[in-house]
């Protein structure tokens, strides 16, 4: 008969800790049936599950090995029903909980812990996928990190509320002053292949339209048709063609003005420089104007952008757009499109916006996400990001600060 026994191995970590354990272990005929090893501050913890087919003095093996090593070593005895329930814990679906802010409060842990307990939910591991603090206090990697830190729980559990869950975890979030986005994981998640964007407050810091009214002397009428929208008395279409007609006579000049000055989202640079060395494929999908759109393509390298074409005649703004003006309905049908024509599975693709406009979009995509949006907006998508740039997308599709560092030459 079978006896199951668990190796747990703790203390400094050193080289040759794992070949000196896997001697005793070879030596008393255990067969391996698990094992994970971590290092965490200089300190190593191993544990492997082994079988026994006869009788071994296994134990006095490890502790002379552990004596030798440096290590603290237990042999356990596992009962046949602990077995049985590990064997049914690994089987049920993860969840990955990604805790995103400036810098993330101790509380948290806490916090987290009790909703995770309350779903029925194990904390599986945890590591963190940010870069260190520097010991001076100082920002680590200014200019090629992302910025602010990021933690990443993996989960086990039987299946839940996942609405259920993001509900109560944004409200902890947003407490705490943390972003907590939860997703299933798959083998999709560092398989997606298509990023498309928003442009207006995504992209940039700004509403061009906005800045369009405001250099033609009409921002307050543009003002008042965005409430009206706001309240629900018109819908896109309606309220995007009556603030284009305000800005009938705008001068072509105003345009290239503002497109040179168009503030950047903070992270931006860094993300798009990360996603074209990664392989994936970028769209801008914007309400906004395909105008300001091809000077970011040109700045930041997309692959392709779909947005509303101004209808300029003699130079001047017509007050019309050229159809079918881009609207949620269209931005998700264009991510459906773009990815079929790349070959893409939907779970493949990832979606980034901060509006109502956007939400079909978000909805539609594998990973849809909701950045720096209202909290209506915020509320009704999957995961979103508040505190935190643009670039913090990266850890939300598994990466670590590590792998985002380009290797010395």
């Amino acid at each position: 008969m079978t006896r199951r026994i668990l190796i747990r191995a703790t203390g400094a970590a050193r080289p040759g800790q794992l070949a000196g354990l896997g001697r005793a272990l070879a030596a008393s005929g255990a067969r391996l049936l698990d094992i994970n090893q971590s290092v965490t501050f200089g300190m190593l913890s191993l544990e492997a599950l082994v079988g026994l087919e006869h009788e071994a003095d296994l134990e006095a093996a490890l502790a002379a090995a552990g004596d030798e090593l440096g290590l603290d070593v237990q042999a356990i005895q596992v009962a046949a029903e602990d077995y049985q329930r590990w064997s049914v814990q690994a089987s049920q679906p993860r969840l990955i909980l990604t805790l995103l802010a400036p810098h993330l409060p101790a509380g948290i842990l806490a916090e987290v812990g009790a909703l995770t307990a309350e779903h029925g939910l194990t904390v599986e591991l945890i590591h963190r996928l940010s870069g260190r603090e520097p010991l001076d206090g100082g920002v680590p990697g200014e200019h090629d990190a992302i910025q602010g830190a990021c933690v990443e729980c993996w989960l086990r559990g039987e299946e839940v509320d996942l609405d259920a869950l993001r509900e109560k975890a944004l409200a902890l979030g947003a407490m705490h002053g943390v972003d907590i986005a939860i997703q299933e994981d798959s083998i999709w998640r560092r398989h997606r292949r298509l990023v498309c964007f928003d442009m207006d407050s995504t992209l940039i810091k700004a509403e061009v339209i906005d800045e369009l009214a405001r250099r033609h002397g009409v921002h307050d009428e543009v003002a008042a048709v965005t409430e009206r929208a706001m309240r629900g008395e018109l819908d896109f279409q309606q309220s995007f063609r009556e603030r284009m007609a305000k800005l009938k006579g705008l001068d072509e000049a105003v345009l290239a003005e503002i497109a040179e000055e168009l503030p950047l989202m903070d992270g931006v640079e860094r993300l798009m420089a990360q996603l074209k060395r990664l392989g994936y494929r970028t769209a801008i999908l914007s309400g906004g104007f395909t105008y300001f759109a091809r000077h970011l393509q040109e700045r930041l390298g997309f692959d392709e952008i779909h947005a509303n074409e101004l209808v300029i005649e003699n130079g001047k703004v017509t007050g019309e757009v050229a159809e079918p003006i881009l609207d949620a309905d269209r931005k998700a049908l264009l991510l459906r499109e773009i990815a079929s024509r790349e070959g893409l599975a939907m779970e493949q693709t990832i979606a980034v916006g901060d509006g109502a406009n956007d939400l079909k979009m978000l909805a539609a995509a594998g990973l849809g996400i909701a950045f720096r949006a209202k909290p209506l907006v915020r509320a009704q998508a999957r995961h979103a990001i508040s505190t935190l740039g643009l670039d913090a997308v990266l850890y939300l599709i598994g990466y670590r600060q590590g792998d985002l560092e380009e290797p010395a030459s």
